[in-house]
Parts: structure tokens; sequence; C-alpha cells
């Protein structure tokens, strides 16, 4: 399975969403489908997509947030996976694209290669909902439930190493910034989320 291929296959869950991506071929593949304003690339912060979406998901409890994340971000941060499981945010739908590849600066091999597992180091660390995918039928079908469950899930999905040509977005990284902070700001709120302002 190509992650283009699998994120086209979600697409239309996207529209309403909050979807943070990490750097690289993940925001770049994700931009060249279709760029909307609740996307929010994370550049030049790999390893915190999950905790950039952890705090979107815990302070707007109202908002679905799907983080789109890689393998080796993961890896560089897997205290991330404890502090999800910690707090549980029933809003969260965590995915992990598994290329075993540090793609964008040459390929070199991920601990994922050597028989890491992220679904299972997901489930040790306490996070509710885990599954690892290989085939665009199996991750589409594991995103739907994923979504309807409304329960904490960290879905691997393992992926071919091949990418896009350029790894950066056309849009700068300010531009996002301010667009996807007007995104959340005009988003209607709950009353509970109305109460703590």
């Amino acid at each position: 399975m190509k992650r283009l291929d699998a994120m086209r296959a979600v697409y239309p869950e996207l529209e309403k969403r909050v979807v943070v991506t990490i750097m690289g071929a993940v925001s770049a593949e994700l931009q060249s489908i279709g760029h909307r304003p609740n996307f929010f690339y994370l550049l030049h912060a790999m390893g915190l997509a999950s905790s950039v979406g952890l705090g979107i998901a815990l302070t707007r409890p109202t908002e679905r947030v799907i983080v789109f994340d890689g393998d080796c971000s993961v890896l560089m941060n897997l205290g991330g996976l404890t502090t999800l499981a910690r707090y549980r945010p029933t809003n969260l739908l965590h995915v992990v694209f598994d290329n075993e590849s540090l793609l964008s600066v040459g390929g070199f091999p991920t601990a994922t290669a050597t028989g890491s597992d992220l679904a299972g180091i997901a489930k040790a660390a306490g996070v509710p909902r885990t599954a690892t995918v290989r085939t665009e039928k199996e991750f589409t079908a594991a995103f739907k439930e994923a979504l309807e469950a409304r329960e904490l899930t960290t879905i691997v999905a393992k992926v071919e190493a091949v990418g896009p040509s350029g790894y950066v977005t056309d849009l700068t990284m300010l531009e996002n910034r301010f667009e996807f902070q007007r995104y959340l700001r005009n988003a209607p709120l709950s009353r509970r989320e109305r109460g703590r302002g």
C-alpha cells in the first residue's frame, strides 16, 4: 500500500475534522490531494505531531482530531504514546504511516525494519485501541471503525518506502498557522468549552 493512496481513500472523512500531520512526505502528499483550512502541517517539529494533536483534542473535545504521523517521528518521541494513553482523549485518532525508512533523508532503515512493533508499543503504553494494517482496504475499514468507536486509537499502516518528488508544501508555515488558527477560532464551541473562557 502507498501512503498517498491510503490518504486518498479516507480524504472525504477529513472534511470537518481537525487534521495534524508530521513534516515531510505525509504533509506534502496530503496537500497534493487538496489542501483544506482544517489541515495543519507541523513542519520542523519531528516527533511532535501526536503532542500537538493531543493538545487540540483535550482543549476542543467536540472536535474530531486526526493525526497523520510517521514511524521515525513516533520513534523519536516514544513518550508521546504514553502521554496519549495517560489522557486517553476519545476524540483522537492517531495514524502512523510505517515505511520502515527515514525516507526524506536517504532512506535509512528505522527500528521497525528490524522488528519493533509500533502498534504493540502503543498497546503496551495503554492506548485502548490499536491495529496494524497492510492494505488499502484494511486501512479504510480500520479508519472508519476508529471514527465510529470514539475511543483513542492508534493505527499503524504499513506502507511502501516511496514518496513525493519534494518533501515540502507550497504553503508557508505562517500562512498555514494563521489559516488553521482561524479555522479553530471559528469552529463552534460546546457549552462546556465556552464556560472555560
